[in-house]
């Protein structure tokens, strides 16, 4: 069967990265900013500075890191049969799990999110097929800081059935959002065999491990959850000029989150995040539109993909700040770059401009992309049927194909066929319907999906639950 695959690195270039991410590890080390974690790793092989806080770790630490590190594994949502597999061989789309902004569809104008959206970003990701983990899109302003990721989670889980994912805040908010996943599941122990939520663990590049991140990993881990390890390392930033050279870095930074994460909790499921970008000479800000973006997306599925595990990249973004020709060429450009790479988990949808803020609308685009994209990445078959040739025969020149039982056979697993957000229309059906562009009719498609989709209700003995774990929550964090 063709099938499209990107590949962009020899054997010998990966070998390359992978030897310089371990001499970075061995001799240069990471920064820990975490007294229990470098102790531990300290107790575990790594030689440590304590004062100047860094870890660097032999190359022997680092491989038992590797294999003690599950490959693949199942998130669930709150209904068991929405689920993301991770190193399985499925592609997964998450929405953002929360920006600072908003941009109100219907209006277009930005604002502050309030928790009203995030509850919509929830219902509307419920409802696109291709989103499989549902972020809360916006980070609401009208909840105070202490308890927004319980509140966001609270709102997740009662508004989707799917897994579900928001920016976690600290290790005590932390522990309410976990006791919350872990009430849907059926307790601690159903929530340790059966995961619905992951941590995302970022690296700060150049080379350090953030006190926060680490916090809110401990407890994670306590309750038997997923990481995934992403750094945002950016060339000629926070990264090197070149792109081999902050390759590597960020390499050695993913290792070293699996390292650290392998000695706090062997056996944790992690995935691979590979997600560098560049920074603009010109402006000093993070490019999400570059076409150095779909490259080292393609290079880092290599690189994980190498070592086994599923890997996670930031493609189909832009820096364009409306749905015009720069964002469909910078969003499907490097979409089709890392799809077509095998990577597993691609983030993050909705995203307006390089994290200006979340749309609504950009989702809905985003979820028309992924389905581009699956249908590029599938290929065809190539056989004794699909060459047609008793067909060809058979209809013989100046006939018409259209009615034969063949197409009839084959006409809708060959062809995709485009939702209503596209068109394929004749320029004159186009002109009556008022020359409208894909942006109006993702709007169609947004506001029938308000006005239709009606997600599961959660269980009202459940909901109860739920809430007095926000309840005490509020009490603790916010009113003590």
């Amino acid at each position: 069967m063709p099938e499209p695959k990107t590949h962009l690195l020899s054997k010998d270039d990966i070998h390359h990265i992978h030897e310089t991410s371990l001499r970075i590890l061995r001799e240069i080390g990471i920064v820990i900013h975490h007294a229990e974690v470098l102790q531990r790793l300290a107790d575990a092989g790594a030689t440590v500075d304590l004062k100047k806080k860094r870890a660097r770790f032999p190359e022997e630490m680092v491989i038992k890191g590797l294999d003690s590190a599950p490959k693949q594994y199942t998130l669930y949502g709150r209904n068991s049969d929405k689920v993301a597999r991770l190193g399985q061989g499925a592609m997964n789309l998450i929405s953002s799990p929360g920006q600072f902004s908003w941009f109100d569809p219907q209006t277009n104008e930005r604002r502050r999110p309030c928790l009203a959206d995030v509850r919509v970003s929830a219902k509307v990701g419920d409802a696109l097929p291709n989103v499989t983990i549902v972020g809360a899109l916006g980070v609401p302003d009208d909840i105070p800081e202490a308890i927004r990721d319980v509140i966001q989670s609270l709102e997740l889980l009662k508004g989707t059935q799917k897994p579900s994912r928001c920016w976690p805040i600290t290790r005590q908010s932390s522990r309410y959002v976990l006791e919350m996943y872990a009430a849907v599941a059926g307790g601690k122990q159903a929530l340790r065999e059966r995961p619905m939520v992951e941590i995302f663990l970022e690296p700060i590049s150049p080379l350090a491990l953030p006190e926060t991140g680490l916090e809110v990993m401990l407890e994670y881990l306590e309750y038997g959850q997923p990481v995934c390890i992403g750094p945002m390392s950016m060339v000629t930033g926070t990264g090197p000029a070149t792109i081999a050279g902050t390759l590597a870095q960020e390499n050695a930074e993913i290792l070293a989150g699996i390292v650290t994460v392998q000695t706090l909790m062997p056996g944790t499921p992690i995935t691979y995040g590979g997600i560098p970008h560049i920074m603009d000479p010109r402006t000093s800000i993070c490019s999400f539109g570059s076409p150095e973006q779909g490259l080292m997306a393609v290079a880092m599925s290599e690189i994980g993909h190498s070592y086994g595990f599923p890997v996670y990249i930031n493609v189909n973004l832009t820096d364009a700040k409306t749905l015009d020709v720069q964002a469909g060429m910078e969003k499907m450009g490097s979409f089709i770059l890392g799809a077509s790479a095998g990577a597993d988990l691609f983030g993050h949808a909705g995203i307006l401009g390089a994290d200006h803020g979340a749309s609504l609308l950009w989702l809905v685009i985003d979820d028309e992309a992924m389905e581009y994209a699956r249908r590029v990445v599938r290929g065809f078959d190539i056989n004794e049927d699909t060459l047609a040739y008793s067909v060809i025969e058979e209809i013989g020149p100046t006939g018409m194909y259209l009615t034969h039982p063949h197409t009839l056979k084959y006409l809708r697993k060959e062809l995709w066929a485009p939702r209503p957000p596209w068109t394929r229309d004749t320029y004159e059906s186009w002109e009556s319907k008022g020359k409208r562009n894909m942006a109006d009719r993702a709007l169609d498609r947004l506001n029938t999906i308000l006005a239709n989709h009606h997600p599961e209700p959660i269980e009202p003995k459940l909901e109860l639950e739920l809430n007095r774990i926000a309840n005490i929550a509020e009490r603790e964090l916010v009113h003590t």
